[in-house]
């Protein structure tokens, strides 16, 4: 799981910092991803070390457990969005989805991982 850990960190982490320049850099809310991300890489990293690898890698599924609950909105649009209907913040929107999407496959991986061991 660390390396699930250390990748959706990074994704995220991409997806922030891209949301952010590809909405001209005016809106700072498109690097939440970013945040969330920087933390799951950090515990990912933290994650390789054989002394903190369990506490890491529940705090980042815990960490990813908030980004779906915070990003989960998004999925709500997202079906308008892709008949072509229009909605408020459509670069929000997809941001949003992404984050979702991966957050929860991620916790679907992580939590059967932690549970067994």
């Amino acid at each position: 799981m660390t390396g699930w850990t250390i990748g959706y960190g990074g994704l995220l982490t991409a997806l922030g910092i891209g949301g952010f320049v590809a909405t001209g850099r005016e809106h700072k809310t498109a690097l939440i991803p970013a945040g969330v991300g920087a933390a799951a890489l950090g515990l990912g990293l933290l994650a390789r070390r054989g002394s903190s690898r369990k506490a890491a890698l529940v705090g980042a599924t815990a960490v990813a457990g908030l980004g779906l609950a915070g990003s989960a909105r998004g999925l709500g649009k997202l079906p308008a969005l892709l008949r072509g209907e229009p909605v408020e913040r459509p670069a929000a929107v997809i941001a949003q989805s992404i984050m979702a999407g991966t957050s929860a496959a991620y916790l679907l991986a992580a939590v059967p991982s932690l549970l067994r061991g």
